[in-house]
């Protein structure tokens, strides 16, 4: 099993390079669309980190309270939820067969949670908004050659990063070895 290690820092041209790289996702193929978000998300993982900090931090500055108790409750829901998802059969098995449905149940898990603690709003401004301005862009942003390829190779196995960690927590690559011969043998034929 190879080691964990991090993504380099994308340069701001690689992350936005123009028009021409960016269009809205196919709402009819949602499998397209997922593959897209997954792919940009382990590939751009370093500079979505580095935002999601930055974010953090100034929202965190203007309420540290309301901040630490979000991100309490937050981490709780989803560490509550992968323990569930692994230990759990019926819980395991909807996972499985529905992973963005249980993401979308974690992410209502902890807004509950979170409104009976109060400070919503801050939850919202330092946690939610970095993850809206990470899943437009994954969204938004096509996918090249390079990008690819690195995602099969994190796919295969051959490396591993925080983020290729998190995203099998969540259910969300499920790829397997034969898709991953499919795509290189046809690229070794172009």
């Amino acid at each position: 099993m190879a080691k964990v290690e991090l993504t380099p820092l994308r340069p701001w041209e690689d992350l936005f390079p123009g028009s021409e790289r960016f269009a809205k996702p196919d709402f009819r193929d949602l499998s397209k669309w997922n593959n897209r978000v997954v792919s940009n998300l382990l590939y751009y993982q370093t500079n979505y980190m580095v935002m999601a900090v930055i974010v953090f931090l100034i929202v965190g500055f203007m309420n540290p309270i309301g901040m630490i108790t979000g991100a309490v409750v937050v981490v709780a829901v989803f560490l509550g939820s992968v323990w569930a998802g692994e230990n759990k059969a019926v819980i395991k098995n909807f996972k499985k067969n529905n992973p963005t449905l249980f993401v979308f149940f974690v992410m209502i898990a902890s807004y509950l949670l979170m409104s009976l603690f109060g400070g919503v709003m801050v939850l919202l401004l330092g946690i939610k908004l970095p993850l809206i301005l990470i899943f437009a862009h994954a969204s938004l942003r096509l996918r090249n050659m390079k990008n690819k390829l690195e995602n099969k190779m994190e796919s295969a196995g051959l490396k591993k990063s925080p983020m290729g960690i998190l995203l099998e927590a969540l259910g969300q690559q499920e790829e397997n070895l034969s898709k991953i011969q499919d795509f290189l043998e046809s690229k070794l034929k172009e």
